[in-house]
């Protein structure tokens, strides 16, 4: 997993539309790249919710948003219009920026272990730098989660 410190790994993924997304566009601005386990399940739709609801303030900070999932495109299409999310959502199938960030392992469930994504979110700073990681983010405040640590680090 990347650590505090860390820059902000030049990869590139496919967005929700099929069109690639340069993360290395986004230095020069607050990033809050979020990873989630699976579009439309309870907790996945609270957190995109909670930033969806709380994308006025993020922008007002300048932060950009991105979530990142193993589900294709055309689930994240489904999903972005369902919730009407104004944000970014990349289509990691292949978990290439899933494994670079570490967030990929096993997990229990019901009893069970499994490999699936870890939810967490990365915070850089706008110089690409990690300057703070959610490893249990609050899944229905986590845009006031996001704002809050942003605003400590300023």
């Amino acid at each position: 997993m990347l650590s505090i410190g860390n820059t902000l790994p030049t990869l590139i993924g496919t967005d929700h539309n099929g069109n690639e997304v340069a993360l290395a566009k986004f230095i020069g601005k607050p990033l809050a790249i979020y990873f989630y386990p699976k579009d439309d399940t309870p907790g996945c739709t609270a957190q995109a919710c909670s930033i969806r609801d709380g994308e006025t303030a993020l922008a007002a900070q300048g932060i950009t948003v991105l979530g990142v999932s193993a589900d294709n495109p055309a689930s994240h299409q489904k999903f972005i219009t369902k919730y009407k999310l104004p944000f970014t959502l990349i289509a990691d199938v292949n978990r290439v920026i899933i494994e670079a960030f570490g967030v990929w392992g096993p997990k229990k469930f019901m009893g069970r272990t499994y490999d699936g994504i870890h939810r967490t979110t990365f915070l850089f700073n706008k110089e690409g730098v990690l300057i703070h990681k959610i490893e249990k983010p609050d899944t229905k405040n986590h845009a006031e989660e996001i704002l809050k640590i942003f605003d400590k680090n300023k």
